[in-house]
């Protein structure tokens, strides 16, 4: 639309028509500050409600034994012996004596594999030092190869061949045509005729006489590869072997490009458990299984823990094949027993050999009557903390002399005034909440009332030290008598009564636990609050203030459109009135023509 801006009159129809239509919009400012203050009610109540969940995540632990069980454990002399304890380990007192250490089996290579031997370089590059009976043969199929480039040097598929290949010839076809070249297997190519095709048996490169033009293909063959075979069966502690081939056994194979050093990393990556590794020092081969004890297969006859076949192993690292590791011996309290590991548990406590030794050395476990009262104290702080935050919310004054600011009020405003203003507008939104204020009259009810059917004398908080302050201000904030000692000697007293307090089962309120009534009286405050709230991922029609809020956009929108068509409606009218003024205009001119 075309607008008229008083050329005729003379009148700053923008500015006029602007201060009418701020009295024409004080009510969708009205809206959109009502907008405002809904949303930032609704984000108030989610952060209540995620304080109550994170309470509640926190109650949760306290509703585990091990929160009122924990035992201190002490060894009379821990370079022999270190000792931990379960919540479920029985006060007593162990002596350990006589004990010797299981060991891990272990096999070594009886003599130096080679002086000259590299472990970081291939091993057929190195087969002169390896001697026989190491290498086996296997048939490889090499698949088609097409060649998207001219070249004369192809790579194998899988690495080195044997010297001595049953490879006579090799294939290759260009343009429909087909040429055979025939084979030469070595490790210096020298000159290579037109004809024929070297193969470098170290890397399996071959070099043709001639170059190969692109789009060509060289044809599928086979050709026979040095590998090194090997088996290797290990036994866990039950006596089954470890691997997966049918006799319990783990295989192996490289080819001849692999180094020692990769064979023995992937032996030390496998199900075998085993760590191997060379020392350049002796130039042997060291292998030894991870877990410690007689681990060997209830069928083993000579009770080998290891047990390796093959050439590679058994004749070039000189491994022995009958390895063997020993149990853990000890004497516990009188009894003769074995282990397979240095570290075992029994009675709840876990016991970890450091030396052999013979004499005694004596492990005490008792109550941690310090870990309890700590976490007991923490509980309660964090319940503190709390109803400090929830009860600061539901008293905060409101102060209506401070009203969410419209887009124009703000742009007055420096940045630090328009935060300040949002913060005094912020402030009681939640003043007297029903939901929030009865949560906390809830939870306070679950604080002080008794716990029937408890297993020993503490039935209510009070028995064990704690309770409300004196301090009205302080709003139900719990306090622990004196310097605690009341809830210690409680804890040392009667441990089970003083968790039963806290975290007994029961089918009616007054038989559960005060823990267990908090996480009930949490659990529906929080489910009311989202009705009223929501969640972040929920949509607007799941609750009260979303359908509120989706109530106020509509009438935003609609009267948007409204004002819209009011300004368009002053603007005809105005340029209407400049249109009238323009002819009165032209006939005064055209009549004082006619005067003069």
């Amino acid at each position: 639309m075309v607008r008229v801006s008083g050329l005729a009159s003379g009148m700053d129809i923008d500015q006029i028509v602007s201060d009418l239509m701020k009295a024409e919009r004080m009510p969708i400012d009205k809206m959109k500050k009502q907008k405002q203050t809904l949303e930032w009610q609704r984000d108030d109540y989610r952060s209540m409600n995620l304080l109550l969940s994170d309470f509640n995540n926190l109650a949760f632990n306290m509703t585990l034994q091990s929160s009122y069980s924990s035992k201190t454990v002490s060894s009379a002399d821990e370079t022999k012996v270190k000792a931990a304890a379960t919540s479920s380990a029985a006060n007593a007192s162990y002596t350990l004596s006589n004990v010797t250490m299981a060991t891990a089996a272990q096999s070594i290579s009886a003599n130096s594999i080679a002086s000259s031997i590299d472990p970081t370089k291939s091993l057929w590059s190195q087969r002169d030092s390896m001697g026989t009976g190491v290498w086996t043969k296997k048939t490889i199929d090499q698949a088609a190869i097409a060649l998207s480039a001219d070249t004369s040097t192809v790579k194998l598929a899988k690495g080195s061949l044997s010297e001595g290949n049953t490879l006579q010839s090799i294939s290759v076809t260009t343009g429909g045509v087909t040429n055979s070249y025939s084979v030469r297997i070595g490790t210096e190519a020298g000159t290579v005729d037109p004809n024929e095709v070297f193969i470098n048996a170290d890397t399996g490169e071959m070099t043709f006489g001639t170059t190969l033009t692109s789009g060509s293909t060289i044809e599928a063959f086979s050709y026979q590869q040095n590998v090194l075979n090997f088996s290797i069966t290990t036994y866990d502690s039950n006596g089954k072997a470890t691997g997966d081939n049918k006799d319990g056994s783990i295989s192996f194979e490289f080819d001849g490009s692999t180094s020692l050093n990769t064979v023995l990393t992937q032996i030390s990556n496998s199900k075998a458990g085993i760590s191997a590794f060379f020392d350049e020092g002796t130039n042997k081969v060291v292998m030894t299984r991870k877990d410690t004890g007689n681990l060997s297969s209830a069928d083993s006859a000579d009770g080998s823990n290891m047990v390796f076949l093959g050439g590679f192993l058994t004749g070039f690292l000189q491994l022995a094949g009958n390895a063997k590791g020993t149990d853990a011996k000890f004497t516990l309290n009188g009894l003769e027993t074995t282990r397979k590991s240095n570290t075992f548990t029994t009675g709840g406590v876990t016991y970890t050999l450091q030396n052999n030794f013979t004499g005694d050395v004596r492990v005490n476990v008792s109550n941690d009557t310090q870990k309890v009262f700590d976490t007991i104290k923490d509980f309660v702080t964090k319940y503190n903390e709390l109803i400090e935050k929830i009860n600061g919310k539901i008293t905060e004054e409101r102060d209506r002399n401070y009203q969410p600011l419209t887009d124009e009020e703000r742009e007055k405003l420096t940045d630090k005034q328009a935060e300040q203003w949002d913060d005094k507008a912020k402030s009681g939104l939640l003043k007297g909440d029903s939901i929030l204020s009865s949560g906390l009259n809830q939870m306070r009810s679950n604080w002080y009332a008794s716990v029937s059917g408890v297993s020993g004398a503490f039935s209510q908080l009070t028995d064990i030290g704690i309770s409300t302050s004196a301090n009205y201000s302080d709003r139900g904030k719990l306090v622990i008598e004196g310097d605690g000692t009341k809830l210690k000697e409680a804890i040392e007293k009667d441990p089970q009564s003083v968790m039963d307090l806290f975290m007994k089962s029961g089918s009616t309120t007054s038989e559960k636990g005060i823990v267990r009534r908090l996480r009930d009286t949490i659990t529906q405050t929080v489910s009311k609050v989202e009705q009223r709230a929501g969640r972040s991922t929920w949509t607007s029609e799941q609750f009260l203030l979303g359908r509120n809020l989706k109530s106020v956009n509509s009438q935003i929108t609609s009267f948007e459109s409204r004002l819209t068509q009011v300004e368009d409606r002053y603007y005809r009218q105005f340029t209407a009135m400049e249109k009238a003024i323009q002819n009165a205009n032209a006939q005064s001119a055209q009549l004082s023509q006619y005067f003069s």
